[in-house]
């Protein structure tokens, strides 16, 4: 069966490959913090359903506890490394299998090996926490290789980090106005794309939360990522297949036979 994706929204995805099913940063809230979800519904309960989980890094939309608290007793949650001393929430959650990965980890689950690898952005719990964990991104090997980036700006060695992948899916926005520095726009997650060269690709982490009280503040950045990622996708790596997805839609996007 060949892979697919769906887009839960933000930066939650499930993964489908080789029968297993692998779930990154679950972030189920309506509202979280400042935050509020403006496009798409919450995502339905069998989107908490997973042979194994992602946790790019512990900023609170990425480490979600609440979210975690959703999943089946026994579900393997993969963390950065020290991330349980820097967020004692996670060792309350008994039922579960959490594991410590850094970049270079792999970690076989059912019929695929999800391999962590690095990312460049500011790991730590905020907004308090000393510089213990670092950002990780992942690929997921099975039928296809997919490529999921978490959180991460541009760095030298990406693509000889990530290696030969499938699939990738991209960051290419946030949850404000003001992206800053570690992060991908659409743009920078096009060159991205262009020195990673998957078959496929799918823009994530953008039109899904926005700060309340600020939907008069450059709605654009709220609305436009997805498809100025595709356009810029297009002038950078003209090769890759691009879905911009709704929230809640799936893509079984074509890759090489391995």
């Amino acid at each position: 069966m060949p892979v697919e994706i769906t887009w839960w929204g933000h930066a939650t995805c499930t993964v489908q490959d080789s029968g297993t099913r692998v779930l990154t940063d679950p972030l189920f809230a309506r509202r979280l913090a400042h935050l509020r979800r403006r496009r798409g519904a919450p995502p339905p309960p069998s989107a908490a359903l997973a042979d194994v989980v992602l946790v790019s890094h512990l900023h609170a939309d990425h480490l979600h506890l609440p979210s975690l608290a959703r999943l089946a007793p026994g579900t393997r949650v993969l963390v950065p490394k020290a991330a349980a001393r820097s967020v004692p929430g996670l060792r309350r959650l008994r039922t579960l299998k959490i594991i410590e990965v850094e970049a270079g980890s792999r970690v076989e689950v059912g019929n695929v090996v999800i391999r962590a690898v690095r990312a460049d952005h500011d790991g730590r719990r905020l907004p308090v926490g000393p510089q213990r964990s670092p950002a990780l991104g992942y690929v997921v090997d099975g039928e296809a290789r997919t490529y999921f980036a978490g959180d991460t700006g541009l760095f030298e060695g990406m693509a000889d980090a990530v290696g030969d992948v499938d699939v990738a899916l991209l960051p290419v926005g946030g949850w404000g106005p003001n992206l800053g520095a570690h992060h991908l726009d659409p743009a920078r997650a096009a060159v991205a794309l262009a020195r990673i060269a998957p078959r496929a690709a799918v823009p994530v982490h953008y039109g899904t939360y926005w700060p309340i009280g600020m939907d008069a503040v450059r709605p654009h950045e709220f609305h436009t990522p997805g498809d100025e990622f595709v356009r810029q996708a297009a002038l950078h790596a003209p090769g890759v297949a691009v879905h911009r997805l709704e929230h809640g839609e799936s893509v079984r996007p074509k890759v090489a036979g391995r």
